[in-house]
C-alpha cells in the first residue's frame, strides 16, 4: 500500500516581484530580490490587517473583501520595492535627495493611485465590456440566463487571452518563472520536506490558494451572480456588476480559503480550472529563483518548527 503524502497547510502566502519574491506570514512579510551583482537582498516589514483590529473585518464574505484590497496594497507595494534596485542613476538620484518622511508620502501615494487604477482597469475591462458585448446579442437571444452566461464566457476568454498576450512579455516571463519558485517553495514546506533547492524544484508549480485561482473564482461565481439577479434598466445592470464586485471577491474568498484546507473531491474539481490556468501565470523557474525564493520564505517562517510541531 502506498504511504498517503502528508500535506498541511502553512499559511504562507506571496506573490512574485521584480527579479524577486514576497513572502507573507501572518503580520510579517519579506522581499527578497535578486540584485543585479548576483546577491540576495531581503527586506522585511509588518503589516497588521484590520481582521486583527475590528472583529467585523473578519466576519464571512467581509473578509474576503479586506484581505483582496490590502493584498493588493502589499503586493504593489512590494512591487515598488522591489523595482528601486533596477532603478536607472537619475531617479536613483531622486531617491537619495528624498528624506524618509517625505520618500515614505510619496510611496503612499503611488502605491494608493496605482491600486486605485488597477481596480477601475480591471472591473472595466472584466466586468463591465464584456456586459456590452453580450447586449450585442440580445436581439438575437432573447433568454436574459443564457445572455448572462456568454457574457461569462467571454470574460473568461478576455482574461485568459490577457494573460496569454502578456506571457509573451520577456520581463512578464521571469515574473511568471518568479512565480513558479514562489508555489513550489511552499508546496515544498506544504509537503514536510527539507526546504533545499532540490526538493523545492520537484515540487509542482500549481497551489489551490493562488491568486490566479482566486481570480478565476471569481469570474465563475459571477456568472451566478449575474443569471438570478435581474433588472430591466441597462445602466442599472452595469452598476450592480459595480456594486457586486466586492461581495463576488469575498464569495471567492471563501471559496479559495476552504480548498486550501480541503482534500474534498467535490472541492478539487471545483478548484481545477484555476489550478489549469496557472500553468500560464507560472513557469519554471531555474534554481537562482528558487534560491531567492526560500530566501524569502525563511525570512518570515520558521519551516523546521512547522515541520516538526507538524510530526
Amino acid at each position: 500500500m502506498n504511504k498517503k503524502l502528508v500535506v498541511k497547510p502553512s499559511g504562507i502566502g506571496g506573490q512574485a516581484v521584480l527579479e524577486g519574491v514576497m513572502m507573507k506570514n501572518r503580520d510579517r512579510y519579506a522581499v527578497a530580490v535578486r540584485k543585479s551583482d548576483g546577491e540576495i537582498e531581503v527586506e522585511k516589514g509588518y503589516c497588521q490587517s484590520l481582521r486583527d483590529k475590528y472583529l467585523v473585518c473578519d466576519l464571512p464574505i467581509i473578509r474576503g473583501v479586506v484581505t483582496f484590497v490590502e493584498s493588493l496594497v502589499l503586493g504593489m507595494k512590494s512591487l515598488t520595492d522591489s523595482s528601486k534596485y533596477y532603478e536607472d542613476e537619475e531617479e536613483e538620484n531622486k531617491q537619495k535627495q528624498m528624506d524618509d518622511a517625505t520618500k515614505e508620502r510619496h510611496e503612499k501615494i503611488e502605491t494608493t493611485f496605482t491600486v486605485i487604477l488597477s481596480i477601475v482597469l480591471a472591473v472595466g475591462i472584466f466586468m463591465v465590456l464584456p456586459f456590452f458585448i453580450s447586449e450585442l446579442l440580445k436581439n438575437v437571444i432573447k433568454s436574459a440566463k443564457v445572455l448572462a452566461v456568454i457574457e461569462g464566457i467571454i470574460r473568461i476568454i478576455l482574461f485568459i487571452g490577457y494573460v496569454f498576450a502578456i506571457s509573451f512579455v520577456e520581463d512578464i516571463k521571469r515574473v511568471f518563472m518568479y512565480h513558479g519558485a514562489e508555489h513550489k517553495t511552499i508546496n515544498c514546506v506544504e509537503h514536510m520536506l527539507p526546504l533545499t533547492v532540490e526538493n523545492v524544484r520537484k515540487q509542482s508549480r500549481e497551489h489551490k490558494r493562488c491568486g490566479t485561482s482566486f481570480i478565476f473564482i471569481v469570474l465563475f461565481i459571477s456568472i451566478i451572480f449575474f443569471i438570478f439577479i435581474r433588472v430591466d434598466n441597462m445602466w442599472l445592470k452595469v452598476l450592480y456588476r459595480i456594486v457586486l464586485v466586492p461581495v463576488i471577491a469575498g464569495v471567492s474568498y471563501e471559496f479559495i480559503r476552504l480548498a486550501g484546507k480541503s482534500e474534498n473531491a467535490l472541492v478539487n474539481i471545483l478548484s481545477k480550472p484555476g489550478m489549469m490556468l496557472q500553468k500560464l501565470t507560472t513557469k519554471e523557474p531555474d534554481d537562482s529563483m528558487i534560491e531567492v525564493a526560500i530566501a524569502s520564505v525563511e525570512a518570515v517562517f520558521d519551516w523546521k518548527k512547522f515541520q516538526e510541531d507538524s510530526k
